[in-house]
C-alpha cells in the first residue's frame, strides 16, 4: 500500500508539470493574439482618422490652444464638408444658443430636421433643441408650436417644462396650470405651490377687470391646491375690505398665522386700514404688538411704529421702539428711536440727533432689502414670483441684511 500511494503522487505531480508546461505554452499564443488584435484596431483607428476632414483637427487645434471662435468656424466647415455628422451639428447648435447666436442655432436645427435620413430619436431630439432655440430668441409662439408636438414624445416631460415656462411668460395662467398638474402626473412630484400661484395670478386680472365673484372662486382654488397659500389670504382679505366687509378681511388675515406665522406683517398695514375702517384702532394695535411680540419683523415694526406715533404720541413711540430694541437689535429700530427721541426732545438738542439719524437712515436704506434664497437677487419690494430665477415664494418675508446686522 505504501508503494502505491507513492506511485500515485508521483503520477500527480508529474501530470501538474504536464499542465504548468502547457500554461507556459500558451502564453505566446495569447500575447500574439493580443498583439495581433491591437494592430487590426489600431489600422482601423487610423483609416478612421484620415477620413476625417482637416478641418476637425484644426478645430480641435484651436480649442486646445484656446481659441472657440476659430474652432466654431473650423467645425463648421466640416459640417459643410461633411453632412453626415450629426453629433457635430447639434453640438454646434447648442453652442450657438448659449453663445446668444439664436438665429444660427435656428438654421442649423432646422437643417437636421429638412434630412430625410435622419432617425425617428434624432428627428427629436432636433425638435426640442429648435423649441429651446426659439425660446431663447424670445418666438414664444413658435417655441409653443414645436414643444406642443413633442407632449406624446419620449421627449414628454422636458417639453411640458419648456412649455410651463413660456406660459408663465405670456402670463396664461389656465394653460399653466394645466402644464403643471400634467407634470405633477408624470413625475409624481408636488407642484401645488406652482399651481396656487397661477390660481392667485388668475384672481388677480380678474380683480382688475372688477370680475369679483370669479376672483374668491379663484383664490379658494388656491387654498384647495395649497392650504399653506399666504398669498391667497392676503388677496381675499383684499376682495372682502374692497366690498366693505372689514371682519371678514381681518378675520381672513388672521388665519396667516395658522399658514405661516412669518408672513402675519405683509397683513399688518391692510389689518389696521379695516380696524381703523371699524373705529377699532386701539383693538388692532393691540393685536400687532402681540405679532411683534411672537413674530418680529422690521416691517411689522415699521408699521406699529407709525401707528403708534399717530395715535399715542411720540413718548409712546419710543417705549414701544426701545423695548423692541431690548429684544431684536435692529439698525431699523435704532432709526425709529432717533426719530421718536428727536420728535420728543428739546430743539436745541435735535440738531445733533438728527447728525446721527440720517447716518443711521442712509444704512437702513441700503440694506433694508427682501433678499431671493434661491438665487440671491435683492429687490426693495417684496415679490411673490423671483425677476431673476422665476422661483415661486422664494423670498423670505423679512429683509435679511438687517438681521445679518445685528450685534
Amino acid at each position: 500500500m505504501p508503494g502505491r500511494s507513492r506511485a500515485i503522487r508521483i503520477q500527480d505531480r508529474d501530470s501538474d508539470l504536464e499542465f504548468e508546461f502547457w500554461w507556459l505554452l500558451g502564453f505566446p499564443l495569447f500575447f500574439g493574439l493580443g498583439w495581433l488584435a491591437a494592430r487590426i484596431d489600431l489600422k482601423h483607428l487610423l483609416l478612421e482618422s484620415r477620413a476625417l476632414p482637416r478641418s476637425y483637427f484644426r478645430g480641435l487645434n484651436f480649442l486646445l490652444n484656446e481659441q472657440p471662435d476659430k474652432a466654431i468656424e473650423a467645425f463648421i466647415e466640416v459640417v459643410r464638408t461633411d453632412p453626415e455628422t450629426v453629433e457635430l451639428h447639434f453640438a454646434l447648435g447648442s453652442l450657438f444658443r448659449r453663445r446668444g447666436e439664436t438665429d444660427r442655432a435656428i438654421r442649423m436645427h432646422k437643417h437636421l430636421l429638412e434630412r430625410s435620413d435622419l432617425g425617428a430619436e434624432q428627428r427629436l431630439h432636433a425638435l426640442y433643441e429648435l423649441g429651446q432655440d426659439y425660446l431663447k430668441a424670445g418666438l414664444l409662439d413658435r417655441a409653443e408650436e414645436v414643444l406642443s408636438a413633442l407632449r406624446d414624445s419620449a421627449l414628454r416631460s422636458e417639453a411640458l417644462g419648456l412649455l410651463l415656462e413660456i406660459f408663465q411668460q405670456e402670463k396664461d395662467w389656465g394653460k399653466a396650470i394645466d402644464a403643471a398638474r400634467e407634470l405633477e402626473r408624470d413625475s409624481g412630484q408636488s407642484r401645488h405651490k406652482e399651481i396656487a400661484n397661477f390660481y392667485c395670478e388668475l384672481a388677480a386680472q380678474d380683480a382688475t377687470h372688477s370680475r369679483f365673484a370669479q376672483a374668491r372662486a379663484n383664490l379658494e382654488r388656491a387654498l384647495a391646491a395649497n392650504r399653506k397659500c399666504v398669498r391667497a389670504n392676503l388677496q381675499l382679505g383684499e376682495l372682502l375690505a374692497s366690498s366693505g366687509d372689514h371682519t371678514g378681511a381681518i378675520a381672513t388675515w388672521k388665519r396667516i398665522e395658522q399658514q405661516q406665522p412669518g408672513y402675519v406683517s405683509l397683513a399688518a398695514g391692510r389689518m389696521l386700514e379695516s380696524f381703523r375702517a371699524l373705529g377699532t384702532v386701539d383693538e388692532g394695535l393691540k393685536l400687532l404688538r402681540g405679532y411683534l411680540a411672537q413674530f418680529p419683523s422690521l416691517d411689522l415694526l415699521d408699521v406699529v411704529f407709525e401707528s403708534t406715533l399717530a395715535a399715542g404720541g411720540p413718548e409712546r413711540a419710543y417705549h414701544l421702539v426701545k423695548e423692541e430694541l431690548r429684544r431684536n437689535p435692529t439698525l431699523l429700530g435704532l432709526d425709529r428711536l432717533l426719530e421718536a427721541q428727536i420728535l420728543a426732545a428739546p430743539s436745541e438738542r435735535r440738531q445733533d440727533l438728527e447728525l446721527v439719524k440720517n447716518l443711521v437712515h442712509g444704512h437702513t436704506r441700503r440694506l433694508a432689502r427682501y433678499r431671493c434664497e434661491r438665487c440671491g437677487f435683492k429687490a426693495r419690494q417684496f415679490h411673490w414670483h423671483c425677476p431673476a430665477c422665476s422661483g415661486w415664494e422664494t423670498y423670505p418675508p423679512r429683509r435679511t441684511e438687517e438681521f445679518e446686522l445685528t450685534p
